[in-house]
């Protein structure tokens, strides 16, 4: 099928099902894994409509960041999908250069 993609590992779907669920950007996800932040735990923080006085998931997110870090957002931002794609294009690329070597590289002492 067309646009089918395929799966991700665990550790990357847990973060693509809570963009959809709590309907965040990739800025926001981006910034949520480098605060260590645990995406199974989204619901507790974003429940500003029951209490009020909390801040919307986003704003929190960003707060957070700015504190830790004193910066707005990520110098360079990327999707999960991107990450992904950049990690196993990287293996191969380092599986390919590994087969290329050959064994004059080795030397015997």
């Amino acid at each position: 099928m067309a646009g089918k993609s395929k799966k991700l590992s665990p550790q990357y779907q847990v973060w693509v099902d809570a963009r959809r669920r709590f309907h965040l950007s990739p800025m926001h996800i981006q910034m949520a894994r480098e605060l260590g932040m645990n995406p199974k735990r989204f619901g507790g923080k974003a429940n500003h409509r029951q209490e009020p006085w909390k801040l919307p998931l986003p704003q929190f997110i960003e707060k957070f960041y700015f504190k830790r870090f004193g910066k707005d957002r990520p110098e360079n931002i990327r999707s999960i999908e991107q990450m992904v794609g950049d990690k196993k294009r990287k293996k191969e690329e380092q599986a390919d250069a590994w087969n290329s070597m050959d064994g004059s590289v080795f030397i015997k002492r």
